[in-house]
């Protein structure tokens, strides 16, 4: 494997496939990813070394004391489902780079090689004209033709042409291009909010997800996050219409004393 990688755990594995995910618009396939291996008490098994792939740009200061500089974790995680097979294994990072981004993509595809995965899943935001009010939709793409077929079992919408920016999307050309199956479930998220978490679009994802992998999980938890995330949602919409009438309308008294 390549120096990069550091595996503290082999673990034996039956047939299994890995879930990727990297900070995105949104961040529905971190809140997926995290979601769904805290539900599994999925275990760390190995990290990449940031080294090759960030650089610090400054530090913290802690009560006038400068800290060590401080790097973004890439972390694997194991699950084992028990009789017949369907493991997982996450990937996990904190951070994308600013660069190198196709070679950290290898690395984490080294390692599902390495544990024969024949199928990696990502998750992303889908921009879109929809109301905060609304249930997102689940947008699919997968790596060949033939996944299609499967995915029109789910609710999901087939777009045709799309691009998916940073590495939830750059892993599955990669997986391509190593002869890996690869499947992405991209979550609406309004085009206005898109700077801010969106646990309803990772909810409407992780709803197609879990049964595509054949895991019932307690997503309570996660409803509550997109109800109180709705509500905050509603909050600032308000806050940027009272905004938006203030700048743009002048009181009625004003404009009798300009006429």
């Amino acid at each position: 494997m390549a120096g990069d990688i550091r595996l503290y755990k082999r673990p034996r594995l039956q047939a299994p496939a890995m879930l990727a995910a990297w900070p995105g618009i949104g961040n529905v396939s971190l809140i997926v990813c995290r979601y769904l291996q805290e539900k599994l008490g999925a275990q760390e098994m190995g990290e990449i070394e940031p080294f090759p792939y960030f650089e610090p740009t400054g530090v913290w200061v802690a009560n006038n004391v400068v800290e060590s500089p401080q790097f973004p974790e890439s972390k694997f995680y194991y699950w084992k489902r028990g009789r017949g097979g369907g493991d997982l294994i996450f990937f996990i990072g904190d951070a994308q780079p600013l660069s190198k981004g196709y070679e950290l993509a290898g690395s984490v595809l080294e390692v599902a090689q390495a544990f024969k995965v024949e199928r990696v899943y990502t998750c992303a935001a889908a921009i879109a004209p929809v109301h905060h009010s609304e249930k997102p939709k689940v947008w699919a793409v997968a790596t060949e033709e033939s996944l299609l077929s499967e995915l029109k079992k789910y609710p999901v919408v087939l777009r045709g042409d799309l691009q998916i920016a940073g590495l939830n999307g750059l892993l599955l050309g990669v997986a391509k291009e190593k002869g890996l199956q690869g499947i992405c479930l991209l979550g609406e998220v309004p085009s206005y909010a898109t700077r801010i978490d969106n646990p309803k679009a990772s909810l409407a994802v992780l709803e197609v997800l879990t049964p595509i992998l054949g895991i019932d999980i307690d997503l309570t938890e996660l409803r509550q996050a997109a109800v109180e995330a709705e509500r905050e949602m509603k909050r600032m919409a308000g806050e940027a219409m009272s905004q938006f009438i203030d700048h743009f309308t002048v009181p009625y008294w004003e404009r009798e004393e300009e006429e």
